[in-house]
This record gives structure tokens, C-alpha cells and sequence, in this order.
């Protein structure tokens, strides 16, 4: 990679990949765009307004900018996309084609998430394999095994150079949540610091496999660089760092914030799709094809989390 264009910038991932990105390649190498204006991320390197349905205006920023990577991050999320499947459909599989034709006509390789989202009730629950039976029940599921197969169709259609991870939830001191159902692992903290009570919508015996961002920057990154010549599998990767249900999170909040109270209000479309994800990967194949290991556990995070939010929130609140 040496010169990157991140379609969707202003997203949860976007936000903070740009970021990393520009201080391991330079500002002036890492292309932002969103479909609103941003401040924050013209403030150290190009950014560019940029509707990701429009390929005409893609490619435009392609050419100008010599880009030689795409980072497709556009995506209506989990609970978001089921209260509007067409838009989520439009959205997250329009962008994601743009990506590609835009990368196939200037050569450029193309990394695009996935998510544990791709698997669905059938799959096997526990140390969910790499390769499985996939068969979603949310359109960001469907969207997301559309996207992989999409980009192992241009690979091995055009020879192109896809990548892609199935991200578990994202745990992140910075960004807030987007509409998925895993934001209750993120929510918990700004509540827990500010009131010392949460209401999880989500059931409290339901795993979910879970990521801290510096796991998921580094991810990104890692694999991008990684030799192609290792890659067996492309599109996508299993990737895991902790697994654990909302009463496991709550007891570790608890550790550092002895009143803090939990309770429920069952939210009966994230039950639905939290019970159909699995509980654990198996990133055995990342491990061996390019040498991923998470730096990051539940009370490593936990601690840093409160560390950097309760400052952050007291300020706010004073």
C-alpha cells in the first residue's frame, strides 16, 4: 500500500483507520472520503466529499489521486439494516461493486469488512470453522456473504488482489456505536461511567465474540501487507480476541466500579439476530496465513477503556 483511498471514512472503523493509517503511510497518502463533510479528517490529510453510489466520482478520485488501494468501508449496520433491508441492500452491496469496478479499471487492491454477521443459525455455534455453512437471516448478513463472494469472484475472475475480515463486534474509546448489535458492549461503558446502571437490550446468557479497535487497525494492516503468496483463503478471514456474554462484561465493569447495577429490557430483533451469530471463531486460519494474534483481552480492555473514557466524560459532564 502507498497510496489509499478509504470509502466511508466518517464510520466507526473509517474514523480511526484513517488516523493509523496516515501515521504509518503519511497524511498526504491516505485519500478520506465520506458522503458528508468531515473537519476532522481533512485536518491532517486530503478528504474528499464522496457519495460511494456514484462510481463516476469514485473513479474521479481514484485517477487524481493515484490510488492503488481501496478501503470500502460503507455499510448500513445490523439493527439499522433491519428496519430497512432495501436500503441496506442498496447501500452496502452499491458501494462495495463501485469499489471493485473502480479497482478493477485502475488496478488497485480492495479491502473490504466482513462480520460474524455472515454466519447465521446454522452454523456451528462454538469455534465457528472458516469455512462453514453460511446462511444469514439479517440483510447485513446476506450483504456481507454477497461481499465475499463478490470479492473472490473479481480474484478469480480478474486476478485482482481482494482482502477481507469477518470482524467480531467492535469495542471502540472513541467512535460511538452505529446501529449494530453488538453496542451494547460499547454502550456499557459510557453508562456504567456516567450513572453506574445500564439496560442491555441484549439477553445476558448470549455470547458474542468481541474486538478492541487497536486489534482492529493493526488487523487491517497486517493482512493488507501480508505476503499473497501465504493467502489460501481471501474473502474473509475469521479473526478472534475475547468472547463473553453481557453479565460477564457487567462483572468486569464491576471490578473497577464496585455499585455499578445491571438490568434488562430485551430488545426482540437484537435477541433474534445475537442468538443467530455464533458464540467463538476459529482464526486458525489467520493465525497460520498471516500471522494474526490479538493483543487484546476483556480486562486488558476494560481497563483501558475506563481509563480513557472516564476523564473524557467527567469533562463533559461537569
Amino acid at each position: 500500500m502507498k497510496r489509499i483511498l478509504i470509502v466511508g471514512a466518517g464510520g466507526q472503523i473509517g474514523s480511526e483507520l484513517t488516523t493509523y493509517l496516515r501515521g504509518i503511510y503519511g497524511g498526504s497518502n491516505v485519500v478520506a472520503t465520506d458522503v458528508r463533510e468531515c473537519k476532522a479528517l481533512a485536518a491532517d490529510g486530503p478528504f474528499e466529499v464522496l457519495d460511494a453510489l456514484n462510481a463516476t466520482a469514485m473513479a474521479s478520485v481514484v485517477a487524481r489521486h493515484h490510488v492503488d488501494t481501496i478501503f470500502n468501508l460503507v455499510a448500513l449496520l445490523s439493527a439499522v439494516g433491519e428496519r430497512n433491508p432495501q436500503m441496506a441492500w442498496s447501500i452496502n452491496i452499491g458501494a462495495l461493486m463501485n469499489s471493485l469496478e473502480v479497482a478493477r479499471q485502475h488496478h488497485c487492491a480492495v479491502f473490504t469488512p466482513s462480520s460474524i454477521g455472515a454466519f447465521g443459525p446454522n452454523s456451528p455455534k462454538v469455534k465457528t470453522p472458516q469455512d462453514t455453512i453460511m446462511q444469514p437471516t439479517t440483510i447485513y448478513g446476506v450483504c456481507k456473504v454477497t461481499g465475499e463472494l463478490l470479492g473472490n469472484y473479481y480474484a478469480h475472475k480478474y486476478g485482482m488482489d481482494t482482502r477481507s475480515i469477518r470482524f467480531p463486534g467492535i469495542i471502540s474509546n472513541l467512535t460511538h456505536p452505529g446501529g449494530g448489535t453488538t453496542d451494547y458492549a460499547v454502550e456499557i461503558y459510557y453508562e456504567a461511567i456516567k450513572n453506574h446502571r445500564y439496560t442491555c437490550a441484549v439477553p445476558k446468557d448470549v455470547y458474542m465474540d468481541m474486538i478492541y479497535m487497536p486489534d482492529v487497525l493493526r488487523a487491517c494492516v497486517e493482512l493488507m501487507e501480508a505476503d499473497p503468496t501465504k493467502l489460501v483463503h481471501r474473502n474473509s478471514f475469521n479473526i478472534a480476541s475475547m468472547s463473553f456474554t453481557p453479565e460477564i462484561i457487567a462483572a468486569e465493569i464491576k471490578r473497577h466500579i464496585p455499585d455499578f447495577v445491571m438490568d434488562y429490557d430485551i430488545d426482540p430483533v437484537k435477541e433474534e439476530i445475537a442468538r443467530s451469530w455464533p458464540d467463538s471463531l476459529d482464526d486458525t486460519c489467520a493465525r497460520e496465513e498471516w500471522g494474526w494474534a490479538p493483543q487484546w483481552d476483556l480486562p486488558r480492555m476494560t481497563e483501558d477503556m475506563l481509563k480513557v473514557l472516564t476523564p473524557r466524560l467527567m469533562a463533559e459532564h461537569a
